[in-house]
This record gives structure tokens, C-alpha cells and sequence, in this order.
């Protein structure tokens, strides 16, 4: 531990290996910790001489008890996707042991997010937000920085110190999964149907698969904006053309469905001549025929610890660290096989 330097949670949860939210509960006697680990940290805890910041202390009697979360998404459009489901369920049960509640706003543009933050924190209707989609010198950080508001980033890479702690996953190796897979399997024409150019993981993953230039993979590559009709637009052009691509991945799994459903109005066979896939996987992408092969990850578990480390923020006047999320996996199922001139 550096000299004179004030021993925060996020310190006492890298030496008690356990999260920053698990640390928060200890420290202040609230559930959601088994015995053994409250003992645990308040040992290190005691070890070091950790006190609670004074004048975080005094802040607790006007916190609101909420944190925010704004999604810039078309509102019709969320229902179907169960990464949001998932998502927002696991935030809830992140904030159930501290009875804080969650405030949801869906906004049409980021100027509106970045609106939304404003009334929220001139209001004190939050405590903290949690941010999704993270861009490239992105407007909403810069505000958040700017007035102090605790937040945590849903992102790809940890953040920069000068910006909010990240919970991430590394999108780029999770990219990496997918299309390795299908150039393993011969494809050497891959198109990919994509969400909003703007976002740094579709940027990330847009990246990744035109890495595989040299290797002789040509690939197409369309921005949308996550729709299922959009993403069936896209994915009939692709298949129109006079040398259409050997396999398609697709953003998240409504529109993986909707490119499937297009190449069944197109006669197309899947696997056969066309192999899917998705960087969202969901029950509903097992059910369909023939099942989608998708990138799997625990997006519950995901936001559980945006939530937990959210909180930890808010106790804390010290930047906490970023912190890695659940690691992806992925899902082989029956619509990829190798192109049929390989298997030929």
C-alpha cells in the first residue's frame, strides 16, 4: 500500500478478493455478503486503519437512493432484445441488497442522454448512472467528468483515467471468437450487419474482421441500427448481389432471426450456402430452426457488477478501478458449417 495514502474499498476488495459492492455491504453492515466474507473483509479492513471518509459520510442523509440509466434506443425495439432484459435484471438485483431503486429513460439522441443527466443531477433525482455504449470522444463522459457524478461505463476496454471506471468486456477478443470460427471453417467471404457506426464495440468488431484481409477474407460490412426490419433490408441486399457472402454475423440475435428469415423467403439454405450468426445469443436464438450460433455471455452477471460497482462509486471520493466482466463463450449450434465448395 503506498505511504499515507487513505485505504480505499476498492483496495480492501483487491485484497480480500471480492467485488467493490461486496465491500460496501460489509463495511456498512447491510446484507448481501455470507459471514465468512464480511469477516473476511472486516479483518482487512481493521488491518489497515480503513475509516470512512468524512464527507461522504455526511452526504448520506441527502442521497436519493436511485441510480439512472438512460438507453438511446428506439423504445419499440427493447422489449425484443434480451440483452437489455437480461441486462436491467441484473442491475435490479445488484441494487436489491441496499434497497436502491433504478430510474430508466429511453431517449431518441445522445444530446437527450446528455439532457437527462443534467436534470437528474441539478434535481439530485440520482446518485450515480450507469452508462451504456461508449463512443469515441464521447460527449456524455466529459458532462459526467465535468459535475462529478458517479458513474460506471458498460464498455470494451478499462477506462482512461480521466474518465469513469468501465465494467468490460474485451470486444475485440470476443470478435475474435466469432469470426475465427468461421474462417476456420473455410469462409472467406463474411459480411457483417452491424449496429450504429458511432459505438466503439461495433467499431472494435468492424475491425477485427477486416484484420482478416490478408488472410484473403473480403468482407462487407453494414451499419444499422439494431431493427429487425433494417437488419432484414441489409441482409436481402447482401443476398441479391452477384457474389453474396458464405456467412453473415449479425449485431445481436432479433436481427440474427431476421437475416434468417430472409435467406427462408430467399430459398436459401442455412447452413448449406449461407452460415449465421450472432454477438447475442438468447433463448429464443436456440429455438429457432436451424438454431443460431452466438456469442454467449452472462449479461445478467454483467450488470449485477455494473451495479455493484456503482455503488461502490458513490461511497467512495476516490476513483474505484475498472473491473472485468463475465468472460464470452462461444455457442456452436446448427446454422454455421463450413461453405459448400469446402465441404465439396
Amino acid at each position: 500500500m503506498v505511504p499515507n495514502k487513505r485505504i480505499t474499498i476498492a483496495d480492501i476488495a483487491k485484497l480480500a478478493g471480492v467485488s467493490p459492492g461486496a465491500v460496501s455491504f460489509a463495511l456498512n453492515d447491510r446484507p448481501g455478503v455470507s459471514d465468512e466474507t464480511r469477516k473476511r473483509i472486516l479483518a482487512v479492513a481493521a488491518e489497515h486503519q480503513w475509516v470512512p471518509n468524512s464527507a461522504a459520510r455526511a452526504l448520506v442523509g441527502s442521497h436519493a437512493g436511485v441510480v439512472g440509466l438512460v438507453v438511446e434506443r428506439p423504445a419499440r425495439s427493447l422489449g425484443a432484445e434480451a440483452f437489455f432484459t437480461d441486462l436491467i435484471s441484473g442491475i435490479q438485483s445488484g441494487l436489491a441488497p441496499s434497497a436502491a431503486a433504478m430510474q430508466m429513460r429511453v431517449v431518441r439522441s445522445l444530446d437527450d442522454e446528455v439532457d437527462t443527466y443534467r436534470a437528474w443531477h441539478s434535481s439530485k433525482q440520482v446518485d450515480g448512472v450507469i452508462v451504456l455504449d461508449p463512443r469515441d470522444d464521447d460527449p456524455r463522459l466529459d458532462y459526467i467528468a465535468q459535475v462529478n457524478l458517479p458513474a460506471i461505463v458498460i464498455g470494451s476496454h478499462p477506462s482512461r483515467p480521466d474518465a469513469p471506471s468501465a465494467v468490460w468486456m474485451d470486444d475485440a477478443a470476443a470478435a475474435h471468437m466469432v469470426f475465427d470460427y468461421l474462417v476456420a471453417l473455410g469462409h472467406r467471404s463474411i459480411g457483417y450487419v452491424a449496429g450504429p457506426e458511432v459505438f466503439e464495440h461495433t467499431t472494435l468488431r468492424a475491425d477485427v474482421l477486416r484484420s482478416f484481409i490478408d488472410d484473403g477474407v473480403e468482407s462487407t460490412i453494414a451499419f444499422t441500427d439494431f431493427s429487425a426490419g433494417r437488419a432484414a433490408n441489409v441482409t436481402r441486399q447482401l443476398m441479391s448481389g452477384r457474389t453474396p457472402p458464405s456467412a453473415v454475423v449479425f449485431d445481436n440475435d432479433v436481427m440474427a432471426v431476421a437475416g434468417l428469415r430472409v435467406a427462408q423467403e430467399m430459398g436459401i439454405s442455412v447452413p448449406a450456402r449461407l452460415s449465421v450468426a450472432s454477438f447475442d445469443d438468447s433463448i429464443m436464438a436456440g429455438l429457432v430452426s436451424p438454431s443460431i450460433t452466438c456469442l454467449s455471455r452472462d449479461t445478467f452477471a454483467l450488470g449485477e457488477l455494473a451495479a455493484t460497482t456503482l455503488l461502490s462509486q458513490i461511497a467512495e471520493p476516490v476513483r474505484v478501478d475498472s473491473v472485468p466482466g463475465p468472460t464470452p463463450s462461444l455457442t456452436v449450434r446448427e446454422s454455421t458449417s463450413p461453405p459448400s465448395e469446402r465441404r465439396g
